[in-house]
């Protein structure tokens, strides 16, 4: 059986004002006292740019735990509660760049649902309304925000000259494939193939067909394969992992 269920949410199109990967952020960038290292040096602070999107970014881990939060109630499969708290430690990374940098959480409030950015709480309606028909549409919602989240983060890392934050998002990137792979995996478990809905085609079957990464942060995923990827390989597992 083939179903394709298109959410026909394009990013520019709810984010073309609020993202700051298309638009400058013009809140302050002060610099930071590092100590990872030996001695005692400053920080070189972010550009408005950088700036804006590691705060988006914050908020757009948080709309993924959230979503997935809302659906594990509602459908109580366990692959979006083990991606949810996988998400949290998006949330965690996200957070200590933005206190290293000295710049002001945008999570202000961390009930459910609630964003200051009105893109993303926006977005995330529509994501629990679309969500709460089925527990295939539910799998897909977990798909689109995923390949969301890969192509956002793959502009914020072009657009970092930090090479700590570069690091931070490319492992964020490593665990939205292992994400995106669990999802299309229980999706398929279903007799139901999966269509991309924002990333090309090939693309997504490149990551899909490819094995589960392992890294700081970088999500184990699960529902593809474990040393192998592939479509048929470990499909029936629910992780979500770093």
């Amino acid at each position: 059986m083939k179903m394709a269920i298109t959410l026909a949410l394009p990013l520019a199109a709810i984010l073309a004002v609020s993202s700051p990967l298309q638009a400058k952020w013009k809140g302050g960038k002060p610099g930071a006292w590092d100590q990872e290292n030996t001695g005692t040096q400053v920080t070189t602070a972010l550009s408005d740019a950088e700036a804006a999107t590691l705060l988006f970014m914050r908020e757009e881990e948080k709309l993924a735990r959230d979503v997935y939060i809302t659906l594990f109630d509602k459908w109580e499969h366990p692959v979006f509660n083990n991606i949810s708290g996988s998400e949290q430690h998006h949330m965690d990374s996200m957070k200590s760049k933005i206190d290293k940098y000295g710049l002001v959480d945008p999570v202000t409030d961390d009930t459910v649902g609630v964003f200051q950015n009105e893109a993303l709480s926006t977005l995330y309606n529509k994501l629990i309304d679309r969500g709460d028909v089925s527990l295939e549409y539910a799998l897909y919602v977990g798909g689109y925000i995923e390949e969301l989240d890969i192509g956002d983060l793959e502009k914020a890392i072009a657009e970092s000259s930090h090479t700590d934050v570069v690091r931070a998002y490319k492992n964020l990137e490593r665990g939205s494939r292992n994400h995106l792979r669990a999802f299309v995996g229980q999706i398929e478990n279903l007799g139901i193939v999966y269509e991309a809905q924002l990333m090309p085609q090939e693309e997504v079957d490149a990551i899909v067909n490819s094995a589960m990464e392992r890294g700081q942060n970088g999500g184990r995923g699960a529902g593809r394969g474990q040393q192998h990827g592939g479509r048929g390989a470990g499909r029936g597992q629910h992780g979500g992992g770093r």
